[in-house]
């Protein structure tokens, strides 16, 4: 995997760590056994998530604070695993979209990282983690043109496609999709991430016959 941080970032947020794996996949709705897994982690979680204690986890606090050192107000553009943890705590449970997508939202309300998730295969040359500019041009799924100014954004030869916020059309997980990328973008122990990884890989391995082909961490 060819993925750096660039200075805009690293300079403003020292402690980023990019951790990450390419996965093969097989795309599929989500399996009776599947869902039912989601839906005993989501009653454990439920009654003890609020707004408070949302706001309160380390990596939700520490995505924020990000975003807040990068010049976007992350209370207006919600950090991706805030806004699926808000909607848990008020009994929306989670999108089922197909089971890639699911397991990937199931680690991050699990976990509190906000994780990114792409079709590789779309992804065009080396992959950088920038500060989004004004006017640059993004299409995120079910939001539409999308302000990226000052959010963390992914590159690639052909411009951005991926943020913490939302994820871009561009490069969007389908039935089509055979390699999949999954990044998470935290501010702490890299073991965490890695536990996170570990749990995650299982999963696909498990429900989308997965087999994890690169890991990767990166540092600031």
């Amino acid at each position: 995997m060819n993925i750096s941080i660039e200075k805009t970032v690293s300079e403003l947020l020292p402690s980023i760590i990019l951790g990450g794996f390419l996965i093969s996949v097989e795309v599929e709705e989500s399996s009776e056994e599947l869902l039912t897994l989601m839906g005993n982690e989501l009653k454990a979680l439920e009654p003890v998530l609020t707004p408070e204690s949302i706001r309160e986890m380390s990596t939700v606090k520490a995505n924020k604070e990000a975003y807040r050192a990068l010049g976007k107000d992350p209370n207006r553009y919600r950090p991706s695993a805030e806004s699926l943890l808000r909607r848990v705590a008020n009994g929306k449970g989670l999108y089922h979209i197909n089971n890639v997508v699911d397991i990937l939202n199931l680690i991050s309300v699990k976990t509190g990282y906000s994780i990114c998730g792409y079709d590789y295969n779309t992804i065009k040359g080396s992959v950088s983690l920038g500060k989004g500019k004004e006017g640059e041009p993004y299409e995120g799924i079910g939001r539409g043109e999308l302000n990226i100014e000052n959010l963390p954004v992914f590159r690639d030869d052909s411009g951005a496609f991926g943020t913490p916020t939302s994820d871009s059309v561009r490069t969007m997980v389908t039935e089509k999709t055979k390699q999949f990328l999954m990044i998470i973008i935290g501010f702490d122990d890299q073991a965490k991430i890695s536990a996170a990884l570990d749990e995650a890989s299982a999963l696909y391995g498990k429900f989308a016959k997965g087999v994890e082909k690169e890991r990767f961490f990166i540092h600031s």
